[in-house]
């Protein structure tokens, strides 16, 4: 079972649609991260991505790299010895427009990101703004730029869009976020960007004392069709530690649950199970904690978890679960314009009874202003959710037949 002391990191790989977050995620740990056969077919990744690396340091040349570089287990560069740094989870997200909620699903679980630009487009593309705009809506302040696909363009080609990316950065208070010049399909100055990495994205305080609160962000069923009976597995949930410590054996409860529908509306129905396995790339666990992405085994039906059926609801141990609301006070603020588009919209003030979308935690949800006013929205959700005082979320609204990213907020009261 694997326990170690070394400080541990979830990132967001972002930016626009074919930049080369999946080559670049490859590079860096071994692993494609689009693993489902749409995305394959497609060439761009739909769902969250995971994959994992091992930074390392080299104690003789100074250089960094990855476990998935150094393969042999010393450094690729110059054979010294390598000393052992932090234990990186990537979450791999979209940066087709349509699939914004995807990539705000995740982002509400990272503690920084990589933002992937080609140098061969202009700076910003819509999607790389978009995506700019959503870390900025959820906190997200520690960002290192990886300027990819320098092998196509000339080096004039690349100190000019050097400087786009700079203006850029400095819309958004990020000035001083590193760019980092790479080629990911040739492995060209990883070291640097994992550098980089290292010294500008620090890990946060982790809280371990309070009761454990994971967003499920993925849910699946492991057996193999035609397992028989006496060998199927429960039903498994992966997602991330926000808080406290999860251990083999611990009574679970899974809100707000199954969602049914009876003739007076909607009831949900929470699971409860024990903890039967703990994972993350790297090996199982006896116990978990933030700073990595992580595998939760259950007894529960496997039916009930197959498909990413479960997507959105909150673990947490029995009877320490936040409470669900579906009625929720938020101090909002819009955008300018609307995000995502290629024309100039001006984003427009919420209206009473505005139908809209939220993604509050790791999933999105319909919802209705019921009123609004000094910045003070009240939001009926569609169906019950975790919504703890102080959290980030994102508005969307419908424009152009799509849902489009128009401002975020801070829950006030529930």
């Amino acid at each position: 079972m694997e326990n170690d002391p070394l400080p541990r990191l979830i990132i967001g790989m972002v930016g626009h649609v074919d930049h080369g977050k999946s080559t670049l995620t490859e590079a860096l740990t071994g692993k494609f991260p689009d693993t489902y056969s749409d995305e394959l077919k497609r060439g761009i990744t739909i769902r969250l991505g995971y994959a994992y690396y091992q930074a390392m340091r080299c104690k003789e040349c100074g250089r960094y790299t990855t476990n998935a570089l150094a393969k042999t287990g010393r450094c690729p560069y110059c054979g010294g010895e390598l000393e052992k740094l932090r234990k990186i989870s990537i979450l791999d997200a979209p940066g087709h427009e349509a699939l914004l909620t995807v990539m705000l699903s995740g982002a509400s679980l990272i503690d920084g990101a990589v933002m992937v630009i080609a140098a061969n487009e202009p700076c910003p593309r819509p999607q790389t703004r978009e995506h700019m705009i959503a870390l900025n809506a959820i906190g997200v302040k520690h960002i290192v730029v990886a300027q990819n696909k320098i092998e196509l363009v000339t080096d004039e080609e690349a100190i000019k869009q050097r400087h786009d990316i700079k203006r850029f950065l400095e819309e958004y208070g990020v000035k001083d976020a590193p760019i980092i010049p790479i080629s990911a399909i040739h492995k060209a100055n990883i070291d640097v960007l994992v550098e980089a990495i290292e010294k500008f994205i620090p890990e946060p305080e982790r809280d371990l004392k309070s009761p454990a609160l994971m967003y499920i962000v993925r849910s699946f069923d492991v057996n193999k069709p035609g397992t028989e009976i006496d060998r199927l597995k429960g039903g498994v949930v992966g997602g991330a530690l926000t808080r406290g410590v999860l251990r083999v054996g611990d009574e679970i409860e899974i809100v707000p649950g199954l969602i049914k529908r009876t003739s007076t509306g909607v009831k949900t129905i929470p699971l409860r199970s024990k903890i039967a396995s703990l994972a993350r790339e790297g090996g199982k666990l006896e116990r978990a904690r933030p700073g990595a992405l992580i595998a939760v085994g259950t007894y529960l039906d496997p039916r009930l978890t197959k498909g990413d059926r479960l997507i959105g609801n909150v673990l947490a141990p029995v009877n320490e679960t936040p409470p669900l609301v579906k009625t929720i006070e938020a101090e909002v603020e819009l955008f300018e314009y609307v995000v995502g588009t290629d024309q100039t919209i001006k984003v427009e003030p919420l209206r009473k009874g505005e139908m809209i979308q939220v993604i509050l935690g790791p999933a999105p949800r319909p919802a209705v202003v019921r009123d609004i006013k000094d910045g003070i929205a009240t939001i009926e959700l569609a169906r019950e959710a975790v919504a703890e005082e102080g959290r980030r979320l994102t508005i969307s609204r419908k424009i152009s037949d799509r849902r489009r990213l128009i401002g975020y907020g801070v829950v006030k009261s529930i």
